[in-house]
């Protein structure tokens, strides 16, 4: 079975414009930044360059591992999807991971996880970023 996951291909090439990012927020239907699942910022200036912070798909991601109430369900190409309703909103998953890479939805109180869905790619203009397809199993 094949499926898909971001990866960010080459951080020289970003700008900082953070059109990923206010594509992603729309994904939910609202202006903003405030529920974005990928994270861009500055380095320390143009000089310096910028982080790019997705969700790495990782095959057994330890953000499912610290959650309680089994509310991440791991994804066949990697990372997690969260399940809202089982979600008790105690932040484990935010501290667990490696790469920090899960944001916290003030409103909600619940995390932000990546779902891989490559929305943000095609509004990426400089190719930073890009989904792509794995066979279920190969995570490599």
């Amino acid at each position: 079975m094949r499926a898909s996951r971001l990866r960010v291909v080459d951080v020289d090439l970003c700008v900082g414009c953070q059109c990923c990012m206010f594509a992603c927020n729309r994904r939910f239907g609202e202006a903003g930044l405030s529920k974005s699942a990928i994270q861009v910022s500055s380095a320390g200036g143009f000089e310096r360059g910028f982080i790019v912070k997705v969700c790495n798909a990782c095959s057994n991601p330890p953000c499912a591992r610290s959650c309680p109430t089994g509310a991440l369900k791991v994804r066949e190409a990697g990372g997690v999807i969260l399940q809202a309703q089982k979600c008790i909103g105690c932040g484990r998953c935010v501290e667990a991971c490696t790469v920090n890479a899960i944001f916290w939805d003030e409103s909600l109180g619940k995390p932000i996880i990546c779902t891989h869905c490559g929305y943000c790619v095609d509004y990426c203009p400089y190719g930073v970023i890009r989904l792509e397809v794995v066979e279920a199993g190969r995570l490599d």
